[in-house]
């Protein structure tokens, strides 16, 4: 998702934003004041087996609490029937507009007729945020949106929020008033920081007028009936494994269970999303992505008693989009 806010650092001149000082919406929600809430949440789930099976487990038996689904993927049914088992779990939409893998593809829920500009020469997705950005009209981004909400509702599986993988409804305006506009016709929570955002002024030294257009966005999710983040954390994805290249568990699990706990550290009060992608390891994952490492040190770290330990010493409160929604829903 390192594109994630690519619309929102454009050539401006760069201005120091000033603390938010207002009320976080984890307060509006009935969360305690001063309080860091967290929805650890495990994106790419439905992209393959180990995928499926190391959000689960991740959630399971760990701190992780909250998923998404690429609806256009293959093991997408391996994990909607476990789903419906589990009705309890925390589940969303990873919409999915790319696919960015060489040998392991996906097409558009859709169909090409409807969405032409989404497709390339292979008949799958773009394999990058530029090109969908190029080819695709905000017409096609919106109809396969809704493609791929109808399937999952088809199936049985009723979202509790939405948000984008690798960030491709946040590269234009236009994408993301679409993103914004079915969410909130459809009353489902998006992800979408529109609070103090912290770690992604750090992260993404994002300008002061880009900064006021979170806010506005905020407040129209809040105006809607939605509950809205105070902040992301969307870092991990390039904690590639230790500096001396020993991706041994142990030493992987030690690497990434520091950096999670490093990060969570950094955090402000509020509600704050922090985003991973969990895999088991197997011989096959490799064959899909060059992002094994990364991947099964995210799930390493979920599983971590440390981590929980140290949630729990701090008073760290964890919550789900489902939470979040029913507290919303009370909030007048």
């Amino acid at each position: 998702m390192k594109h994630l806010f690519i619309f929102l650092i454009m050539l401006l001149p760069n201005v120091i934003i000033a603390q938010n000082a207002e009320t976080t919406y984890a307060e509006k929600l009935g969360y305690p004041k001063g309080k860091k809430v967290l929805i650890i949440h495990v994106d790419d789930v439905g992209m393959s087996y180990e995928s499926n099976q190391g959000a689960i487990r991740a959630i399971k038996e760990g701190v992780a609490n909250s998923l998404s689904v690429m609806m256009p993927c293959g093991w997408v049914p391996g994990f909607v029937h476990y789903l419906k088992e589990n009705k309890d779990l925390d589940a969303g939409l990873h919409l999915t507009l790319t696919s960015e893998w060489k040998d392991y593809r996906w097409g558009p829920l859709a169909g090409k007729p409807k969405v032409k500009g989404l497709v390339d020469s292979e008949g799958a997705m773009w394999s990058n945020v530029a090109d969908v950005v190029k080819n695709a009209s905000p017409d096609e981004v919106e109809t396969e949106i809704r493609a791929q909400l109808e399937r999952a509702r088809s199936m049985g599986f009723e979202p509790t929020h939405l948000d984008s993988h690798m960030g491709t409804l946040f590269a234009t305006p236009e994408f993301l008033e679409r993103y914004l506009k079915v969410g909130m016709e459809e009353k489902i929570p998006v992800m979408f920081p529109g609070g103090h955002n912290t770690a992604i002024q750090a992260g993404e030294k994002m300008i002061a007028e880009r900064f006021e257009m979170t806010q506005k966005v905020g407040k129209q999710l809040w105006a809607a009936g939605l509950p809205v983040l105070d902040d992301l954390e969307n870092t991990s994805y390039g904690w590639k494994g230790p500096a001396n290249g020993d991706n041994s568990e142990e030493a992987l699990q030690k690497y990434k269970t520091e950096k999670y706990i490093n990060a969570i550290k950094s955090l402000k009060p509020g509600l704050t999303m922090v985003i991973m992608h969990c895999t088991i390891h197997t011989e096959v994952f490799p064959k899909i992505s060059d992002s094994m490492v990364t991947r099964e040190g995210d799930f390493l770290a979920m599983i971590d008693p440390e981590l929980r330990k140290y949630i729990e010493k701090e008073g760290i409160i964890l919550t789900t989009w489902r939470e979040a929604m029913q507290r919303r829903q009370k909030v007048k």
